[in-house]
């Protein structure tokens, strides 16, 4: 590659991304120390750094997949080899953690390796979203092909979803629903084609509903997970057990006001709030940082999203433009999802916040996306700016 090329594609790169993307990930960092510092030494009986050191190395880990997906052309995602490899993988992989995963939370979900977990569900995230972007994208070039063909991908997505749901993780299955559902909305299908596949599913769960309830009803509305509902309908009536740590993270937030405790002064940490460095990691920003913590936390992430819809937008690329969209809609929905966990506006379903929260294998799939985000960004910048160019010489050729 010449010089002169570098220079340009340099050029192009999205800086206020790449920045952005890189404060939150060490804003999270030190966020992740300050609220698992305390758990750690009364709870987890480990050294006070334990989820730091962890975290780090995760971080470190996910830095390097960010520039490798940063550097290489997105586009090579869009191959049919690999495309078919993620296909036949995905549900391989959650299949089999099923049967030899690790259980933790009474859910199946981690292939358990030494000291280090990666969580199937969460490579299923940014598979599905290639999968789904590249399958689109070749039937819009295939416009010869009937448009019922487009239904196989939304069968495929549904299939994940349930593989994802009997682990049980229903938090993480709703994600990659909505995610779906996202990308479908933007492929191109018609509506009138999704309406009816929309009540074909409304009818086939209500004949089958009479069925798969007494069989697996018990599961399906388990103690647990019914705990859950009663917690975020009255949080206070059942704050002694399921609405403890509801009533705590009000708490929390409440505490911090619009300044904030101070960085590593929260109180809730200290055994108020048990998973106070993953899904509650807000509330602990809250008290700490106050208002302006998490307007800062909120509004980077805000930025990412909006910004990811925003070259989607702008990217000529059918197969490009959806993989923008699944990555952005990925970020937003899960940070809607945790953050109406915290606040109470919605049943709290044990997700982490994007690239803030404890866990390595979030981390680097987030990282590992938003790399490919940033490729998009930088392709079609270059692809503007060299068509630009390109039609201001052929004016002044043919002014001469």
């Amino acid at each position: 590659m010449d010089r002169e090329l570098m220079k340009k594609i340099m050029k192009c790169y999205d800086y206020p991304l790449i920045i952005a993307v890189v404060m939150l990930s060490l804003f999270g960092l030190v966020m992740v120390y300050s609220s698992s510092m305390i758990s750690a030494v009364i709870r987890f009986e480990v050294p006070s750094d334990y989820f730091y050191q962890r975290q780090k190395l995760w971080l470190i880990v996910s830095f390097i997949c960010f520039f490798i997906t940063l550097i290489v052309p997105y586009k090579i995602w869009a191959q049919e080899k690999l495309v078919k490899t993620i296909f036949f993988v995905l549900p391989l992989m959650l299949i089999a953690v099923a049967f030899l995963g690790h259980t933790a939370n009474n859910a199946t979900s981690w292939f358990r390796m030494g000291a280090w977990s990666v969580q199937p569900a969460e490579l299923a995230k940014l598979g599905l979203i290639v999968y789904l972007a590249a399958a689109f994208a070749n039937k819009q070039k295939r416009l010869a092909q009937p448009v019922k063909s487009n239904l196989f991908p939304i069968y495929y997505t549904l299939f994940l979803c349930f593989l994802i749901a009997i682990q049980p993780d229903f938090g993480t299955a709703m994600i990659v629903l909505a995610i779906a559902v996202c990308l479908i909305l933007s492929s191109g299908l018609r509506l009138r084609l999704l309406f009816k596949q929309f009540l074909f599913f409304l009818l086939v769960f209500a004949f089958a509903s009479p069925i798969i309830l007494p069989l697996f009803g018990d599961a399906i509305f388990s103690k647990e997970r019914m705990s859950r509902i009663y917690s975020f309908l009255d949080p206070f009536k059942y704050a002694n057990d399921e609405g403890f740590q509801l009533v705590n993270s009000y708490l929390a937030i409440g505490l911090g006001g619009i300044k904030g405790l101070g960085l590593g002064k929260s109180i809730q940490k200290y055994g108020y709030l048990p998973e106070s460095h993953t899904d509650f990691i807000m509330s602990i920003i809250a008290e700490e940082l106050g208002l302006f913590g998490v307007i800062f936390t909120l509004g980077l992430l805000a930025f990412i999203v909006l910004r990811g819809l925003w070259i989607a937008r702008k990217c000529n690329d059918a197969f490009g433009s959806l993989l923008a969209i699944g990555i952005s809609a990925m970020i937003g929905i899960q940070t809607f999802i945790n953050v109406g966990g915290v606040v109470g506006v919605i049943p709290i379903t044990g997700v982490p916040l994007p690239l803030v929260s404890y866990g390595g294998s979030s981390l680097m799939i987030f990282m590992t996306s938003l790399g490919v985000l940033v490729n998009v960004s930088m392709f079609t910048k270059y692809e503007a700016s060299y068509k630009r160019k390109m039609k201001i010489v052929e004016k002044l050729q043919k002014r001469i």
